[in-house]
């Protein structure tokens, strides 16, 4: 109804602006007015066209003030548009999740009856299985009583594998010092080894690890350092020169030390105690050379040996009764008494024994009976710190009487 009076309350307006603009400018026109310098008649022709730009603009804006759908559709039908869209969207992706929604839905239900069936057939299995478990508790009964009857089995068995281990580990002990033995031994071939490749390449004269001087040192100053270990290389120089150039006069230097060992020595003498001291060679030097590579090696002084130590055994078969077996099995026994004698710490070149003695030893061998079995030892003659020669005796015997020979200062090597 609003609508039909806004059209009517239009016309009738529409109507009288148009007959008042009429008669305003039949009398512009009848009164011959002129506006901005136009003729009459034309400005008669602009009243009439601004009085119905006047007709336009009162129609829209009364549309405009009684209609509140008009303002909104002329002024904010863009922006509906555009919510009515994204509404659309919004509506189409909640409808989507709906559906997904409604799936996962119908899934879990199908889950939830498969659950449901499992379920049962787990109370029908459990069922089973305790039926199986009561029949197995009866069965288990034997087992158990023999199970204990094992375990007392299996309890002396234990004690007895104690038993064994502790043999086996007794052997391991033994094996493994037995493997020092041959590491050493390794060790020793494979040094004697490059100083044969040494050997063959030419004449090596001194030998890598030789020591070349050595020497005890208690110093009462420590300001006589400098002087001691001055000593010391002029005697391993001459020694080296000696070796090096035969014949010839030692009037320079040709032993090298480097100086930050010299440093190192020197502040190590200098503190309280005994001191051993030997410079060693670096390298294998050939006859000839002119420079002969050392290093120091310092150790504290320390008494090594002990007079009556027993430095090496061996046995001396019955069938071993020729002189060249009877001298290599000697040999054998001062080359193990040298070799403990260096394993203990000991820097002496080689053996002090009686050379006489272990003459008439040989002899009195090997006249002694055939098959009669000689048990042979060697014996520390005195006490021996590191720096001192080692000196021993020669024993043996064949039962609880025996017979040995003495030291002598005459020197040898095993």
């Amino acid at each position: 109804m609003s609508g039909w009076l806004l059209i009517l309350a239009l016309l009738v307006l529409g109507g009288a602006l148009s007959t008042l603009g009429d008669r305003l400018g039949t009398r512009v026109g009848k009164a011959r007015l002129s506006l901005f310098q136009l003729r009459p008649r034309k400005t008669a022709v602009l009243i009439t066209v601004l009085t119905g730009s006047l007709i336009s603009a009162l129609s829209l804006g009364l549309m405009l003030l009684v209609s509140e759908r008009l303002r909104v559709g002329l002024f904010q039908l863009d922006q509906i548009e555009h919510r009515l869209r994204k509404s659309r969207q919004a509506l189409g992706r909640s409808q989507e999740e709906l559906q997904r929604s409604q799936a996962e839905l119908a899934t879990s239900r199908q889950e939830l009856r498969s659950a449901e069936s499992g379920r049962r057939q787990a109370q029908v299995r459990l069922g089973q299985a305790e039926r199986r478990a009561q029949a197995l508790r009866s069965e288990l009964q034997p087992l158990v009583r023999q199970r204990a009857a094992l375990e007392q089995e299996r309890d002396r068995l234990s004690k007895d594998i104690s038993a064994k281990d502790a043999d086996i580990r007794r052997n391991r002990a033994e094996l493994e010092k037995v493997t020092q033995r041959i590491a050493a031994g390794a060790k020793e071939l494979k040094q004697l080894e490059t100083n044969l490749i040494a050997l063959r390449r030419g004449d090596v004269v001194i030998s890598s690890g030789q020591t070349l001087a050595t020497a005890k040192i208690n110093l009462q100053k420590a300001s006589q350092a400098r002087e001691v270990i001055e000593a010391l290389l002029r005697q391993a120089n001459l020694a080296a020169y000696q070796r090096v150039l035969p014949g010839e006069q030692p009037n320079r230097q040709i032993l090298l030390v480097p100086r930050g060992d010299i440093a190192k020595l020197e502040e190590i003498i200098s503190r309280r105690g005994s001191w051993v001291v030997s410079l060693v060679s670096a390298a294998n030097v050939l006859k000839g050379e002119r420079q002969v590579l050392a290093f120091p090696d310092v150790r504290p002084n320390r008494q090594v040996i002990r007079r009556g130590e027993q430095m090496a055994t061996t046995v001396l078969e019955g069938e071993e009764t020729g002189p060249e077996a009877v001298r290599s099995r000697l040999n054998l026994l001062l080359a193990a008494a040298f070799t403990k004698a260096q394993r203990q710490g000991s820097l002496a070149d080689g053996l002090q024994f009686d050379v006489g003695s272990f003459n008439r030893l040989g002899l009195e061998l090997s006249n002694r009976p055939a098959g009669q079995q000689v048990r042979l030892e060697a014996v520390a003659g005195r006490d021996s710190d590191i720096a001192d020669p080692v000196v021993v005796e020669l024993r043996w015997s064949n039962g609880p009487a025996g017979s040995s020979a003495g030291p002598m200062p005459s020197r040898s090597r095993p």
